[in-house]
């Protein structure tokens, strides 16, 4: 299994995106994301889950819009590289501009 694109973490809670192939084998490419919580057993062991406790949901949700933004960005820079503009200005850049 190949490594992520990139980790968001929060506390125990972890979010990975991953890039995948499309199964259709035309050379295009999704991603998806993936999300667990880490923690230790009572022998030292640590385990991961995808459960999460009500003290994990903002954690969560952190590091899931987190992950957000990176594809969010990701798609940006891919549309605005293969059509050559400069897209419409975000609100950070908008306001740097006034």
């Amino acid at each position: 299994m190949s490594a992520p694109v990139k980790k968001f973490q929060a506390g125990g809670v972890q979010v990975a995106v991953w890039e995948n192939d499309s199964p259709k084998g035309d050379n295009l490419k999704f991603n998806t994301v993936s999300i667990e919580r880490r923690y230790k057993t009572k022998d030292d062991q640590w385990k991961s889950t995808s459960s999460m406790s009500v003290n994990d949901i903002p954690k969560a949700i952190l590091s899931l819009q987190k992950a957000y933004e990176f594809l969010a960005l990701k798609e940006q820079e891919y549309t605005e590289s293969t059509n050559g503009t400069s897209g419409t200005p975000t609100i950070t850049q908008a306001s740097a501009l006034a």
